[in-house]
């Protein structure tokens, strides 16, 4: 895994000498004996989610953008330990934001990653069972939830996610907007993500320019609703 990490941040244009950093990063804050993070594997290839999503794009935003909020964060992780153990103050009130976009980064990526899977494991197929009762319980029908998650996805201004979730006090599904990195929890402590779709324009770009309702319609085709359903299934009061 680490030499194929290494071969393949060097076809991104990230180079031994960036990977070095990383891996120094790490160790060190190992040595230091706090956790840090690492990126996850997708479990399909680059190319799997095609046509809907580009095996480009899933490599650019895989080993690029997601690899790049992991450095990030594990570095504020360990500027922070430091500013920590010298009661540096105004130091870690500093780092609360790169550590929110960074980790809230990492978050939203682990997730969105499972939130997807190739036609040919179930990718699209609308979900049965519990999820489906609350879905046309609480949104009239999938098609309607499908729209509303559209809508609100293609409306969001600049960068962020669009999320179906479990509000757990509520007891209900609803339909939230992130903006940047920010995780769902930043909108409220029991709101548990069941899906969430990115919308930055990394995501879809280099395939969809410009037209990100186009993105959006397409992703449905790839969703998987089976992981969502286990989630839910998990989290249910």
């Amino acid at each position: 895994m680490a030499l194929r990490a290494l071969v393949a941040r060097k076809s991104l244009g990230l180079g031994f000498q960036s990977e070095a950093k990383i891996l120094a990063v790490g160790s060190a804050a190992h040595s230091r004996g706090f956790q840090t993070f690492s990126l996850p594997d997708l479990p399909y290839d680059y190319g799997a989610l095609e046509p809907a999503i580009s095996g480009e794009i899933m490599q650019l935003h895989h080993q690029k953008h997601h690899q790049t909020y992991v450095t990030n964060y594990n570095k504020a992780l360990e500027q922070l330990h430091d500013a920590i153990a010298k009661g540096d103050a105004a130091a870690v009130v500093k780092l609360q934001s790169a550590i929110k976009f960074n980790g809230g980064g990492h978050v939203n990526h682990s997730i969105f990653w499972k939130n997807l899977t190739p036609v040919s494991h179930g990718g699209g197929e609308p979900p049965h069972g519990s999820l489906g009762w609350a879905i046309d319980t609480n949104f009239g029908s999938m098609e309607a939830l499908v729209q509303k998650i559209n809508a609100e996805g293609a409306a969001l201004q600049g960068s962020g996610w669009v999320w179906l979730a479990l509000d757990k006090e509520l007891k209900k599904l609803v339909v939230e907007t992130t903006a940047n990195q920010d995780p769902l929890v930043t909108k409220g402590p029991t709101l548990v993500p069941l899906l969430g779709i990115d919308v930055w324009e990394h995501a879809y770009y280099l395939q969809y320019k410009n037209v990100r309702p186009e993105y959006l319609k397409n992703i449905w085709k790839v969703i998987n609703w089976k992981y969502a359903s286990e989630v839910y299934e998990k989290e249910s009061p």
